[in-house]
């Protein structure tokens, strides 16, 4: 297979080399190309046709997560020619409301509700699908417990107050609130198969899991506290106003509302084409300047946390927990699918890592007298 005369292969090599990368190189972090086709079909069709290169077996990569952190640190992606498609892809997303109701139910098909014996397995106990908080924490759960705990906190939870849980997933967070804070949960959610087994999780507690999209509460219901975990991601840009104008009216006059998002540092992680088709359709990652923008009109911010960097550690253990687990799984699921998730797992390592993208815990009041100040207890 000769490829070093190739003018694609070239191209292709002195990228990879501004980020110390080599093609059929001996160290972890280098790409082993086993079909001559890879390099045009990258350079083609840019980030779509290098994930659905690595599904389809075209290269390997003993460690993808490296591999990412390389050339997303040293910003590769700069010296590639925009493609046409993801400009449009970008525009696309700024000007039409790409998560509309219906846009949504048939978004959330596509990845929530594949599944759920594969992400209990991949999942800690709560199956949390979000960031963990890895101080003082040595395995996934209590990372996972962390986090839990100090969304509690930070929303200074009481017994007898109502929260609501905007994008509950599997109901970690409304199963631990209701138990260990006394507090009454509704909990929401587009994704049948998410609140099929939120409802399971939660019974005997207080907590009414809804199969409900956030547009569609009922006007006259009000809460303490509103928390939305990693679901403002499927916002989108033409709806940010509105979601914030949603929350404001069902907030109590002294209430809080905890946000938990993945970030945006710039346009070049908003429009990955890969991620867009086949993990999260439609998702669109904030900026901070887009989250301000359409909140200052409702809230004061009371408090911004960045913590992206523990996602790195989060998204290897949901990598390591998936791959011990797939000999049960792969009856269900084919090999195409668990390079799929390899992909997905070790290409957000990887950004996390670089500082590419970023988590936030965004905390939000009407503008309290004296502030809302951090408990010592609270990183």
């Amino acid at each position: 297979m000769r490829m070093e005369n190739d003018v694609w292969y070239k191209t292709v090599e002195d990228l990879l080399s501004k980020a110390d990368v080599k093609i059929n190189g001996s160290r972890p972090w280098d790409i082993r190309v086993k079909n001559p086709g890879f390099f045009k079909r990258v350079l083609s069709e840019g980030s779509l046709g290098l994930g659905e290169s690595f599904m389809d077996g075209w290269w390997e990569c003993e460690r993808l997560d490296e591999f990412f952190y390389r050339v997303l640190k040293h910003r590769v992606q700069d010296h590639v020619p925009q493609r046409w498609s993801d400009v449009f892809r970008l525009l696309v997303a700024k000007l039409f409301n790409l998560q509309s109701v219906s846009r949504a139910l048939k978004a959330s098909d596509v990845h929530y509700n594949l599944g759920n014996d594969l992400f209990s397995r991949m999942l800690d106990p709560y199956m949390m699908y979000s960031c963990g908080y890895w101080e003082g924490a040595t395995t996934l759960g209590e990372a996972q417990e962390n986090n839990l705990r100090m969304i509690c906190e930070k929303l200074r939870l009481e017994p007898g107050m109502r929260l609501l849980d905007i994008g509950c997933g599997w109901g970690g967070l409304s199963e631990y609130a209701a138990r260990n804070y006394g507090v009454s949960v509704v909990a929401i959610n587009i994704a049948k198969e998410q609140v099929r087994l939120a409802r399971k999780r939660c019974e005997g507690l207080n907590v009414e899991v809804l199969l409900k999209d956030y547009r569609d509460l009922d006007p006259n219901d009000r809460f303490d506290r509103i928390v939305a975990v990693e679901m403002f991601e499927h916002v989108g840009p033409k709806n940010y106003g509105h979601f914030f104008s949603i929350v404001d009216r069902h907030l109590t006059p002294d209430g809080l509302l905890l946000l938990q998002v993945i970030g945006s540092s710039g346009a070049s992680t908003k429009a990955d084409a890969w991620t867009v088709k086949y993990i999260f359709p439609n998702a669109y990652l904030p900026s901070m300047q887009e989250i301000t923008a359409a909140s200052e009109a409702f809230f004061v911010m009371e408090d911004w946390h960045n913590f992206g960097a523990d996602y790195d550690p989060t998204l290897m253990a949901w990598h390591e927990r998936l791959l011990e687990a797939w000999p049960e799984l792969a009856h269900k699921y084919d090999e195409r699918c668990k390079r799929m998730f390899v992909y997905y797992l070790m290409s957000c390592a990887g950004s996390l890592r670089a500082r590419n993208i970023q988590l936030w815990q965004v905390l939000f009041s009407r503008g309290r007298d004296g502030g809302l100040r951090r408990s010592l207890s609270v990183s």
